[in-house]
């Protein structure tokens, strides 16, 4: 009976056994990611952009800057993008993370190592039948092999999730030199500018000179009184200040090109002169708010990251499952070198072995959250950027057309009031008008020359925001993501974490 009994008894012992050894295994019920990726339809264009003329030819050229055809700006954009040290930080996080893709597709291959050794050792005569008494060497070689077999793709989908955040890093590397362009080309307009109300300046101060010479014979005469020399003699000190002013302006915004060049601030003095440009009539491409998604860098590295995550949640996955890995070891060992390579002397060892998490405390769980939480903070960037970024077209459209027809009416202010000032001084110095008439129109005039400077300006450094805005002329490859959501019976949908 005893005998019949302890069989029974163990079965039922080891069934016991392996039923908590697979309630206890680790699961991933109830772990998935929530967040979906917006739908560009959504974000409606069509009322903010109504009037706009549409040209699917209009997506930005990669060196857009070259349509205003100044051969010293397209100069200063080449010298940004060799020079600035910006650059040199953005390739080399492009080649760390290509450094990054390559560990983890080595760690999913086998690994194959050779070493020999010599080692000497003194036995005691108490462990026979090895022990002598005396010192003895050893001389040995070995290989060693080793390989964890993928068999649910998690070290693949390692992999994969490093040359997605490869590939978000290169064309981020694109988005920093597509940004150096723009800013390159805003400072150059800023300069241009700066230059212009530096020629505005000088013009007032001849004026407000030729109007104090004015007034000191019409004094001298007796025409008008001291109090209106003195206040011209204010306005021409005044004048001196805002001269000084735009001079220190044009040599700011000569050390901005210098900074953005990677030089020091003595290339800003070999900078000549340059013009606002004539900014191109405002087109769109017919294609928005849709293309947008491969035109530009933010939102194609978004998406990337998007996928990404997405392979680390598989990879996350696969811990939870067995796995097979295999080892093995052979060699030679001997106490001399004549005998080493005697078949004799070999060894090796075979060693497959089974892993399977049981009790790990939560670990591979917490492990799989934070990637499905890392997901959803990528598909929550990714929304953002998408958003903001056909805001950002649809503002840079409102403030070209504004700016335009701002500049226009400033034009015809600025004629109006060279009109009126002109008839003003003349009357002054006929001796029919006064003073504070001539004073109060050549201060309308100074006021209208400068809004218009400003105001062509910004219409300028508009144009080159919406050229970035719609990308800078950036093309994305072939192999650019399309996103999965979350809602959806997909990969890395709700269904498939369950």
């Amino acid at each position: 009976m005893p005998h019949t009994i302890a069989p029974r008894r163990g079965a039922a012992v080891a069934t016991v056994l392996a039923a908590a050894l697979l309630a206890g295994c680790a699961s991933t019920g109830g772990l998935h990611p929530t967040a979906v990726a917006s739908d560009p339809a959504s974000l409606h264009t069509e009322r903010s952009l109504a009037g706009v003329k549409l040209d699917a030819a209009a997506w930005p050229q990669s060196d857009w800057w070259k349509a205003i055809g100044d051969p010293q700006l397209d100069q200063l954009v080449d010298e940004a993008l060799a020079g600035n040290p910006d650059m040199e930080l953005a390739d080399a996080r492009v080649r760390a993370a290509l450094a990054a893709a390559g560990a983890a597709d080595a760690a999913r291959k086998p690994t194959l190592n050779a070493g020999a050794s010599v080692a000497g050792a003194r036995v005691p005569p108490l462990l026979p039948p090895l022990a002598s008494g005396h010192f003895g060497v050893i001389k040995y070689g070995y290989l060693s092999f080793k390989w964890d077999l993928d068999l649910w793709g998690g070290k693949r989908a390692a992999w994969q999730a490093a040359v997605g955040n490869a590939h978000a890093t290169e064309i981020d590397a694109q988005a920093a030199r597509m940004k150096l362009s723009a800013d390159v080309v805003q400072a150059y307009f800023d300069l241009a500018g700066a230059y212009a109300q530096r020629e505005l300046a000088q013009a007032e101060l001849q004026r407000a000179q030729d109007f104090l010479k004015l007034t000191n014979k019409r004094v001298a005469n007796g025409i008008d009184s001291k109090f209106s020399l003195a206040r011209i003699e204010g306005e021409t000190a005044s004048d001196r200040a805002h001269l000084e002013a735009a001079d220190n302006a044009v040599q700011a915004g000569g050390l901005v090109l210098a900074a953005l060049l990677g030089k020091g601030p003595d290339r800003a003095l070999t900078i000549e002169r340059p013009a606002l440009p004539a900014i191109p009539a405002l087109a769109l491409p017919s294609d928005l708010p849709a293309d947008l998604l491969g035109r530009r860098p933010d939102v194609v590295a978004a998406r990337w990251r998007v996928e990404a995550a997405g392979e680390d949640i598989k990879s996350a996955k696969a811990k939870f499952l067995p796995n097979i890995g295999i080892s093995s070891l052979a060699g030679l060992i001997a106490p001399s070198s004549l005998d080493l390579f005697s078949l004799r002397n070999r060894f090796y060892t075979l060693s497959p072995a089974l892993s399977l998490p049981i009790f790990e405390g939560g670990a591979l769980r917490a492990n799989l959250a934070g990637k499905d939480a890392a997901r959803d903070i990528a598909v929550a960037q990714y929304n953002q950027t998408l958003v903001h970024a056909v805001n950002r077209v649809a503002a840079q459209v409102d403030d070209l057309r504004s700016l335009d027809a701002q500049v226009r009416d400033a034009q015809s202010a600025r004629s109006s009031a060279a009109d009126a000032y002109t008839l003003a001084m003349q009357r002054y110095r006929a001796g029919v008008g006064n003073f504070l008439e001539a004073l109060s129109v050549r201060q309308e005039l100074i006021a209208a020359e400068q809004q218009l400077a400003a105001l062509q300006t910004r219409r300028s450094n508009a144009w080159a925001m919406l050229n970035e805005a719609l990308g800078g002329g950036f093309q994305p490859g072939g192999d650019t993501p399309a996103l999965a959501n979350a809602a959806h019976d997909t990969p890395y949908g709700p269904k498939a974490h369950r």
